[in-house]
């Protein structure tokens, strides 16, 4: 049986933490600024972790399928 091969979309966007969490960026941020407070923009830099529901599968396609 061949290997799982990672999706190449999956590792753009997200990484795994070291405890094993999927890190994700916030969205929200990339046009249409004129128009958020700038505390708002600040608050959404930086990355944060994807909900538990759908955590599992972008594990799974971060690490090939396993």
């Amino acid at each position: 049986m061949p290997k799982m091969k990672t999706k190449k979309c999956a590792v753009k966007r997200m990484k795994m933490s070291a405890t094993g969490k999927v890190m994700r960026s916030q969205g929200g941020k990339a046009h249409l600024n004129n128009g958020k407070k700038r505390a708002r923009k600040r608050n959404l830099r930086g990355i944060t972790t994807t909900d538990r529901t759908v955590a599992k599968t972008y594990a799974r396609a971060l690490q090939g399928g396993r």
